[in-house]
């Protein structure tokens, strides 16, 4: 079996599941408790986050745990409109970003809030121009995914953080969930406010996750409770789950250069690969791309037939990302990009883990060429 659909969730990494399951068994007191079992359990908590926080280089009253990449991005975005609604409530994104994000908005957009999706270029990158262009004296906050998680292209985060710092009463949030890892980035030098994060797409368990805010910005809560989380995320946490997170997090972390080194010359070979089969597209820009990921089109395949015939097999691979990939509907992405809608309806992304091997890469270039040919002569 081949899985190149690390995009869409990771498998955890053997280390992460025994920690789980010894905190699970062994610590398994709620850290709110006042006896010795709770107070083990906070204490695992807070190593938990200090780790979390020194991988990341900030502090660890800035790192607060959540369920996942959706709560995070929800949180930060609910959370910053709701407190500063009284000042402004418009809100700057892009048309590229993934569901949870466009949902909040769409949401917020119902009570009252005006929304600006700013387009893409034809390799699904955001203008930092279009964004300042868009600033206006109500814009409260700006929303920027990292790297998008159906092409790979990494946007302009950097400079857009650096134009902010123009606009100190604009906050700043950026979706980092396909990026931890792979691609770098500071979160203080490019003047960030929120960052969301999500274990399972960095070998960690689902459900559990992390939301960055800056020292010093305020969110209104979205869940209320018993004021966990220093009153931003009420509910018994999971323990288990967030130690798991930190080790994960270092895991993936401890690959550094090498590590991307080496999913860039896998990439590169499915690239160079692909490009030989007639009738392929290839959407993931040349530069400026994550190296885990990399999304194509072939002529006349519809990408779900495509796809179960690769996973009969033993590749696996996705359409769209996984939330939108049962909606069956055109990738929003490659249309933002100016991609026809026939071409965005046959896509496939292959995603990429620390743990894919060049020869894993050489194997699913031979399953495509045969699957291809296959399909082509009953299609003929």
């Amino acid at each position: 079996m081949i899985y190149f659909d690390n995009s869409a969730t990771t498998k955890p990494y053997k280390e992460v599941l025994d920690s789980f399951v010894t905190v699970s068994s062994q610590y398994y007191g709620n850290p709110s408790s006042l006896h010795n079992m709770g107070g083990q359990a906070e204490k695992l908590l807070t190593q938990s986050r200090e780790q979390v926080a020194k991988l990341l280089e900030v502090k660890p009253s800035e790192i607060y745990f959540t369920s996942g990449g959706t709560e995070s991005n929800n949180m930060a975005i609910k959370g910053a409109a709701m407190v500063n609604r009284n000042r402004g409530r418009h809100i700057i994104t892009s048309s590229i970003e993934h569901a949870s994000v466009l949902e909040a908005m769409e949401q917020l957009a119902g009570g009252g809030f005006d929304i600006t999706y700013l387009p893409v270029d034809k390799d699904s990158n955001v203008s930092v121009n279009d964004v300042e262009k868009a600033i206006r004296k109500d814009t409260i906050l700006v929303s920027i995914m990292q790297v998008n998680n159906e092409v790979g292209s990494i946007q302009p985060i950097g400079k857009i953080g650096e134009m902010l710092k123009k606009h100190p009463s604009i906050l700043f949030h950026i979706d980092s969930v396909q990026a931890i890892g792979k691609v770098p980035l500071s979160l203080y030098r490019n003047r960030v406010d929120f960052c969301s994060l999500s274990a399972h797409k960095f070998h960690g368990l689902k459900g559990t996750g992390a939301l960055f805010i800056r020292e010093g910005v305020r969110l209104a809560p979205l869940l209320s409770g018993g004021n966990q989380e220093r009153k931003l995320r009420s509910g018994t946490e999971n323990v288990a789950g967030f130690v798991a997170m930190a080790k994960a997090l270092r895991m993936t972390m401890a690959n550094g250069e090498l590590g991307i080194a080496k999913l860039k010359k896998i990439q590169e070979k499915l690239r160079a690969g692909l490009n030989e089969f007639d009738g392929v597209t290839i959407h993931t820009p040349l530069e400026g791309a994550a190296p885990h990921i990399l999304n194509f089109s072939l002529d006349g395949m519809k990408s779900e037939v495509f796809l179960h015939a690769l996973e009969r097999e033993g590749l696996f691979v996705s359409t769209t990302s996984a939330c939108s990939s049962k909606k069956k509907s055109p990738s929003k992405t490659l249309l933002a990009m100016g991609v026809s809608e026939d071409l965005a309806d046959r896509s496939i992304r292959i995603s990429l883990s620390f743990e894919n091997t060049e020869e894993e890469a050489r194997e699913a270039l031979t399953i495509i060429k045969k699957t291809v040919n296959q399909l082509r002569k009953v299609m003929n």
